[in-house]
């Protein structure tokens, strides 16, 4: 692998990384939402739908970059030589596919991509729990406020 693609990779998972935190922390967003009890809040929904949306991409791109250097994706059980494109719709496909907990089967990881898959179906199976601990607890933050100006 060759030193821009190291680069690269360690980029695009700085950001999946960053924006898994911030999302779970409430960061920037908590400033801005303002949750009403037993109502659905679309901040956190659109949120959460833009950091799949991040983590599908940024997964997908480095699967992409690990292709380019070595064959990373297998097609129905064959090694196939795809155009870059292909391998693009390839990485893209799979990462999402994995990233929603589907797994067709039909493109399976080889070598260190079934540890990169791993990693993102944990993360797949993580978000919407944590989707779900942060409406419960900006309920409860919710609920203890109003019990404060009381």
């Amino acid at each position: 692998m060759d030193f821009i693609s190291l680069i690269v990779i360690v980029g695009i998972a700085a950001v999946l990384i960053t924006s898994i935190i911030d999302f779970i922390r409430g960061g920037k967003l908590r400033e801005r939402m303002h949750m009403r009890e037993r109502r659905f809040s679309a901040e956190i929904f659109y949120t959460l739908l833009m950091l799949y949306l991040i983590v599908i991409l940024g997964f997908g791109f480095i699967y992409f970059m690990l292709s380019m250097n070595d064959v990373l994706l297998v097609e129905d059980g064959e090694l196939r030589e795809v155009s870059v494109i292909g391998s693009m719709i390839h990485s893209f496909y799979f990462s999402g596919v994995t990233m929603l907990t589907v797994g067709y089967g039909d493109i399976t990881p080889i070598g260190i991509g079934r540890l990169i898959a791993l990693v993102q179906a944990l993360i797949g199976y993580i978000l919407p729990t944590a989707f779900v601990l942060k409406l419960v607890q900006n309920n409860q933050e919710n609920r203890d406020r109003e019990k404060d100006m009381l």
